[in-house]
């Protein structure tokens, strides 16, 4: 059995078919092929820890970046806010449930469990959990990390607040709030983790 540390592995030149044993790399170093010369993998480019300093920092401005408003509207005299999952709620009573259901998942759930999945992986690493209930749920959150990571689109509601705002500034009075400093925040971590995350990495720390 391998234990959870970077253990070795054989690959294959992609250009001229050299099996090349796999090594750990330090930080920000590549491994060439010493046939050919080609590049053939890159070291992670982030640690645990500094993954797990990104979770926490994520999970920290999850919540006020959904229940803070986004978006502050004077209009006639009348004040409007509006939050995430507020807009989520309103499309879908309004009767456009595919929509409001599209928002929640792809604004609040799908973000919150790609976070979660992330940080588990990361503390059953740290933590050295080798036992088969922690291997088991370990790489179901591998098997899984795809398809989370593909709905998560904060992307699009952050577009989406620049746009609502220039629409409505021409005949109202449009304020960004902490709820937009907020989710846009949690963009821009989320963004710098699924950049650092490295699934083939991960995978490595399977016990065998």
């Amino acid at each position: 059995m391998h234990e959870f540390d970077d253990h070795d592995s054989i690959i294959l030149c992609q250009s001229c078919d050299l099996a090349v044993r796999k090594r750990a790399l330090p930080s920000s170093a590549r491994a060439i092929c010493p046939r050919c010369h080609t590049a053939l993998y890159d070291s992670p480019y982030c640690s645990i820890n500094g993954m797990l300093a990104l979770c926490v920092a994520a999970l920290i401005i999850f919540i006020p970046a959904n229940l803070l408003p986004v978006l502050e509207i004077h209009f006639l005299g009348s004040v409007r806010t509006t939050t995430v999952l507020q807009a989520a709620v309103t499309v879908w009573a309004e009767g456009y449930w595919v929509v409001g259901l599209a928002v929640m998942v792809a604004a609040v759930i799908a973000p919150g469990l790609l976070i979660l999945s992330i940080m588990a992986q990361v503390v059953i690493v740290k933590l050295k959990l080798h036992n088969s209930f922690w291997q088991r749920t370990y790489t179901t959150l591998l098997k899984n990390h795809g398809l989370i990571s593909q709905m998560t689109m904060l992307e699009i509601y952050v577009i989406s607040f620049l746009v609502s705002a220039f629409q409505l500034s021409d005949f109202s009075d449009v304020y960004f709030g902490m709820g937009t400093f907020s989710f846009t925040m949690l963009f821009i971590i989320i963004l710098f983790l699924q950049r650092e995350y490295n699934l083939e990495h991960m995978w490595s720390y399977v016990d065998a």
